[in-house]
């Protein structure tokens, strides 16, 4: 068998989404120390809300990753293997190369702060949006996407399953994408309740912001390989990763892709590590045969960790 582990991004969190762990070590001693880099306390932003507040980029980004490591931790401690292969959706990614030991955990916590204000402060609200295409194929969302522009930006920008694409880009433009999306045959195209469309060109200049910031902090190689979400690729060097960092924020996120990669690898199973079931749910779509079990209780780290050895 061979084990990879995927980490969520934002849309996965909420309140109170860390109770059904127990009560181990591992998951308050990394919420303590995200709380001493970030000057608040996490664990009681992330376990009492309220949700508007947790909902906030600049407080989801830090919560999530927290999460992400605090599960995996847990994991480890209570002797699960060490996974083959890793990758996080979006944000998710800065997860995985913690947990792969490519970013200490308070710089990790550092950079998802700054990500998250460059982001928010590279577009004002208002002029961007986000919504997601049901139904129609990869190709013609694309070229929708190019007529829809008119000048403007619009792109496909999370390639999440198979008809099911994310676009993104000034709110008009996006406007116009999902009303030619259904004139083209799609079966929905939804709206996303955020304030920073994200993975499109209006996010060079957080990626800018970014690139400054991570010029000094120091990052290794990972021990276990993580594909990126920009070109679907692992990079051992500290540049390389930087590179693929600052790309990432104005890069489709290449889910469907990474997931294919894997199953090429020779992955066998697939463990969400955190909070929700958004990617267990994409992979379902993805991949025939490679289960992912989502790993959002106590018990479905047990049963995991039972099932791999």
């Amino acid at each position: 068998m061979t084990l990879a582990f995927v980490f969520p991004g934002q849309g996965s969190q909420s309140v109170g989404m860390m109770a059904a762990y127990g009560e181990h070590p591992a998951l308050r001693d990394t919420f303590s120390e995200a709380s001493e880099v970030l000057g608040y306390d996490l664990w009681t932003r992330v376990a009492d809300g309220p949700a508007e507040v947790l909902n906030q980029t600049v407080h989801t980004q830090p919560a999530m990753l927290a999460a992400g490591v605090a599960v995996y931790r847990l994991w480890r401690a209570q002797g699960g293997a060490e996974p083959s292969l890793m990758a996080g959706h979006s944000l998710g990614e800065y997860t995985a190369l913690t947990c792969a030991g490519a970013l200490a955990f308070p710089d990790a916590i550092k950079l998802v702060r700054i990500r998250a204000e460059a982001m928010q402060s590279a577009v004002p609200e208002g002029v961007g949006a986000m919504a997601a295409v049901l139904g129609l194929d990869d190709e013609t969302l694309r070229a929708g996407c190019a007529e829809a522009a008119q000048g403007e930006v619009l792109e496909a920008v999370n390639f999440n399953a198979p008809g099911q694409v994310v676009i993104a880009g000034h709110k008009s433009a996006v406007d116009r994408g999902c009303a030619l999306a259904k004139e083209r045959g799609a079966k929905r195209a939804l709206p996303l309740p955020v304030s920073v469309p994200s993975h499109c060109a209006l996010m060079k200049p957080a990626a800018e912001k970014l690139l400054v910031a991570m010029a000094s902090i120091s990052i290794s190689t990972p021990s276990i390989p993580v594909l990126h979400n920009a070109d679907v690729a692992s990079h051992a060097s500290p540049d390389g990763i930087r590179d693929a960092l600052a790309r990432q924020l104005f890069s489709p996120v290449r889910w469907v892709e990474s997931m294919q990669s894997f199953a090429a690898q020779g992955v066998t199973r697939i463990a969400e590590c955190g909070p929700g079931k958004v990617l267990a749910g994409l992979n379902k779509r993805i991949l025939d045969g490679i289960p992912t079990v989502a790993l959002t209780d106590a018990s479905a780290l047990l049963e995991l960790r039972n099932a791999t050895t």
